[in-house]
């Protein structure tokens, strides 16, 4: 008896996820609930398991391919003589989707016995919890123990995780080992198989389109005219930037953004300051005097939700796109938890070990793209919340003062709000007090 395995939901309401690795190939036998293949989503790197025990007839697509959810993942022929899950039994588990797609129908409640922990070997936020979870976490693929955050990790810079020293618990090859190996060259991966089996070969002058081109979904893609050598190659987006192309589509689509521009003045700051973390505490500042900027904004219910509390979205950028972990009750913090806490999560993300949790909830946010470039923006506010910070690169500027002209340090701030939950005047006076905040001496 044969079975169909389509591709769950890995996440909340996530679309599809791309195939880092399979732990096994066709025609092996695998066990329930053993690890059948690592998946990357918009917000981690996780282990699918097994939904039964048998032959492994065939595996969709490979490492690099992105498989949307819902979509044939894997066939088994299942084997009656080894363990396999109670019909409609669930194990409390996100990842143990129905194998065949079935009419809605009330979940059955979990078993007591036999519980299993939320995240231990499959969200990669699990690594934070201590050494004993990421030895249970690793699964031994090719004789290399390592979860599956550092296995994409190693993929990605070129790493061959076999000649890599592993330092973790039990042998376990972790994130500092990957990094270090790729720093030094000491563990260079031979040559990398294709990303993927539907990217299509480049048109040139020499033979020109005969039909449309089409996508893996069956739409024609958009193609250059007959005649035109392409100069690459198209690529198709995955895991964190195709999710961050889509936010933004959706966020264009629902927001009615204005954005106000203007100088913090920091001329009379008192010594060297952490600029992101006075950045942190005049938004608290600012939303503590103007509350309707710290909110969330339903468009279809017409309804608004002020907060008490301040979780500011941070904005990390990666290779792989845009994070934007939550800096939880930045309200409550002084200067050194703000930077302690930014630390953490730019290096949770940089590690891809952040739960997905730390990813949603925020009630206003920051970029802080100054750092790189640029002096005034049009950040881009992404519902339910109804406005972010942008701040610009600090500059030296020539300011008239009483008397004469002096030369002040000065910090571009653009602030956009959702004109359909602010007015024009509690943003002005949103980044007044924001201004006035940052003006201080210390």
């Amino acid at each position: 008896m044969s079975k169909k395995f389509f591709l769950p939901d890995l996440g909340e309401g996530l679309p599809d996820a791309t195939i880092v690795e399979w732990y096994v190939k066709e025609g092996d036998i695998i066990r329930l609930d053993e690890n059948l293949v690592s998946m990357e989503t918009a917000k981690a790197v996780v282990d699918v398991p097994s939904p039964v025990s048998g032959k492994v007839l065939k595996l969709a697509g490979g490492p690099g391919d992105v498989i949307a959810t819902g979509a044939l993942l894997a066939e088994f022929e299942i084997d009656p003589s080894l363990p396999q899950r109670a019909e409609g039994q669930d194990t409390g588990h996100h990842h143990h989707a129905a194998t065949e797609p079935a009419a809605p129908a009330a979940p059955a409640p979990a078993p007591a016995a036999k519980a299993q922990p939320q995240d231990a070997g499959t969200v990669v936020g699990a690594m934070q919890v201590g050494d004993t979870v990421v030895s249970e976490a690793a699964v031994a693929v090719g004789g290399v123990k390592a979860v599956p955050a550092v296995r994409a990790m190693a993929r990605k810079l070129g790493v061959d995780l076999a000649r890599v020293r592993p330092s973790g618990p039990d042998g376990t090859v972790t994130m500092d080992d990957v990094k270090r190996a790729a720093a030094d060259g000491s563990a260079k991966a031979g040559a990398t198989p294709a990303r993927s089996v539907a990217a299509a070969a480049p048109v040139t002058a020499a033979a020109p389109l005969q039909r449309s081109a089409l996508s893996q979904s069956g739409k024609p893609m958009r193609t250059q005219p007959p005649g035109v050598a392409a100069s690459g190659q198209p690529e198709q987006l995955k895991g964190v930037r195709r999710n961050m192309a889509r936010v933004m589509a959706d966020a264009h689509a629902k927001v009615v953004p204005t954005t106000l521009v203007d100088d913090a003045d920091l001329h009379a700051w008192i010594g060297k300051q952490d600029i992101t973390a006075r950045l942190v505490r005049a938004i608290v500042a600012a939303c503590k005097a103007v509350p309707a900027l710290n909110a969330w904004f339903d468009g279809e219910a017409l309804s608004r939700t002020l907060h008490p509390h301040v979780d500011i979205g941070i904005a990390v950028d990666t290779d792989d796109g845009l994070f934007v972990p939550a800096l939880r009750n930045a309200d409550m913090l002084d200067a050194r938890g703000i930077r302690e806490g930014i630390n953490r999560l730019r290096s949770q993300v940089e590690s891809r070990t952040i739960p997905a949790s730390e990813l949603t909830g925020y009630t206003i946010s920051l970029s802080n793209f100054g750092m790189f470039a640029g002096r005034y923006a049009t950040p881009v506010v992404v519902p339910p919340c109804v406005a972010i910070v942008g701040a610009g690169k600090l500059c030296h500027d020539v300011v008239a003062v009483i008397g004469g002209i002096e030369v002040h340090r000065r910090l571009p701030i653009s602030l956009t709000f959702d004109h359909r939950a602010c007015t024009g005047g509690e943003a002005a006076r949103f980044l007044k007090a924001l201004l006035d905040d940052l003006a201080l001496p210390q």
